[in-house]
């Protein structure tokens, strides 16, 4: 036995009156379509006659793809998932609006995909906010001069090749020459200056992700910093849509006043991808078999960088998008696409590597098209016979392997150019303040340094490190301000030098 109430007898036609005269849904039109034909990482879908271009799509498999193709009777879709789960003949939906990623502050430290999705074991990432991963790039009247120095922390590129916030700086080389390194150690000097950070890696190994994941961490900038990984074992598509996402986040910060840094690691790999979608989606191809319109894919991404009004939002994205070349060949189709749409390039050259010159930056073929007006005043008096001394530095070095007897102003520029080079020399994951990289510009550039090994110069900077920041943190300040180097800040920073190299010759002596 049991306590349940007996249902209530109800009247046949009292329901049926009642069904009847109940106010009726209004009919909602749905197009359904099928899968034609799936590849790797593509999918061929009729049926959806109103579908647009750039239109997100649902498959009855769970996986989600992007209208890439607009062809009578066929869509071309690509897809943001493992195209093995995508069967022939499988339903799919139109979702009536475009691919978009999560944006918002909930996205700092953590490990998201490109569609803001985590990657690590943090657990959901909590914002509700999303935005389309394609946007126009804000207008002329919407942008400002560059004139804030971004500092990098790296001595030869913020005295020689100096980056601006707002401003689109390539990182271009070989395999193996430090471009991942050289954009990592640019996001740990961010510490003390509030920029946020957004590491988008294209293409990268997981264990490479992983190192790069553990630096920031270790540096202290991870909680300010999102990384977004599209690894070679993810799909094309996501590979494809990630430096999109990356800049959709930062135009989110960017619209909140803040200055926000972007490294896209690395464009070769994106071009790649979409040149895979595009063969398999039969689009012609044209040089190196890329589609026609690989060009444009760059230029509207790295058009939507750059230093905004208050209009706009007040804040900044600067971008350093990263290019791999083979054999050093900078006339490839990507790098010279790359080089004609960004502000400047940093050169990393592996005949440095092999001379053990790190960071091995090419001066000869690096530049700054607009970081030279946001160098602040004290770089700008420091370091600007930088260039013209290592050029005929290097000049000559070449000159006297033939064993040419060389007289004695010959000889003392061979060994200031030796010296500078020296000073030059940093070892990765070890950013540098501003104040205690003018301090030893300015004793190289004097020829405090001539003279001494390369084990005793690395010694005798890692010996100013401590002394720097406590003796001219008033020089520091007024670094800051952007005020020039006086004579006096000068002398100071030489007396210091010759404090620590004093110091280093006695720890050297016979009684050391």
């Amino acid at each position: 036995m049991t306590d349940a109430t007996p249902i209530q007898n109800t009247d046949p036609q009292a329901l049926v009156d009642a069904i009847v005269s109940a106010p009726s849904p209004a009919p909602r039109l749905s197009e359904i379509g099928h899968v034609a034909e799936v590849a790797d990482g593509i999918a061929i879908v009729s049926g959806l006659e109103r579908a647009l271009s750039e239109e997100l799509l649902h498959f009855a498999s769970g996986v989600q793809g992007i209208v890439l193709d607009l062809e009578p009777g066929r869509l071309g879709v690509v897809l943001l998932g493992s195209g093995d789960r995508v069967t022939v003949g499988e339903s799919v939906t139109r979702s009536h609006k475009v691919v978009s990623t999560k944006v918002g502050p909930a996205l700092l430290g953590r490990v998201v995909d490109a569609l803001g999705n985590p990657r690590d074991a943090n657990g959901l990432v909590k914002t509700e906010a999303e935005r389309p991963v394609e946007a126009e790039a804000p207008q002329i009247l919407d942008r400002l001069a560059i004139t804030r120095p971004l500092q990098t922390g790296i001595k030869i590129i913020d005295a020689a090749v100096p980056v601006g916030l707002g401003q689109r700086e390539l990182i271009i080389g070989d395999r193996q020459t430090g471009k991942t390194s050289l954009a990592v150690d640019t996001i740990l000097n961010q510490k003390e200056t509030g920029v946020l950070c957004i590491y988008c890696a294209i293409g990268q190994r997981g264990d490479a992700v992983a190192k790069v994941i553990g630096a920031l961490r270790e540096g202290g900038m991870m909680e300010r910093s999102i990384v977004i990984s599209a690894g070679d074992e993810d799909a094309a598509g996501l590979a494809y849509v990630a430096p999109y996402a990356a800049m959709t986040m930062a135009e989110y910060f960017a619209g909140q006043a803040k200055d926000v840094l972007v490294v896209l690691d690395d464009l070769t790999h994106h071009a790649r991808s979409y040149r895979e979608l595009s063969l398999l989606l039969r689009r012609p191809p044209g040089r190196e078999a890329f589609p026609g319109d690989i060009f444009y894919i760059h230029a509207r991404l790295l058009e939507r960088a750059g230093q905004f009004t208050t209009h706009a939002g007040g804040g900044s994205v600067t971008v350093l998008p990263v290019v791999e070349t083979q054999a050093e060949n900078l006339a490839a189709y990507i790098p010279t696409n790359l080089i004609s749409i960004t502000d400047g390039q940093i050169y990393l050259s592996p005949r440095l590597v092999r001379k053990n010159q790190f960071p091995a930056v090419d001066l000869g073929v690096s530049v700054s098209r607009v970081g030279g007006k946001a160098q602040s005043k004290a770089f700008r008096s420091v370091a600007g016979n930088l260039r013209v001394t290592l050029s005929q530095f290097e000049e000559l070095e070449d000159f006297a392997r033939f064993g040419t007897r060389l007289d004695e102003a010959t000889r003392a520029r061979l060994t200031r150019g030796a010296a500078v080079r020296a000073a030059l020399r940093q070892p990765e994951r070890d950013p540098v303040p501003a104040v205690e990289q003018l301090a030893v510009l300015v004793a190289a550039m004097e020829g405090h340094f001539d003279g001494l090994g390369e084990t005793e110069t690395a010694r005798v900077m890692a010996g100013l490190r401590i002394p720097v920041l406590r003796d001219l943190g008033d020089i520091a300040e007024g670094i800051a301000r952007n005020e020039p180097l006086t004579d006096e800040d000068r002398a100071r920073m030489v007396a210091l030098v010759q404090q620590v190299l004093a110091q280093s010759g006695d720890s050297n002596g016979p009684d050391a």
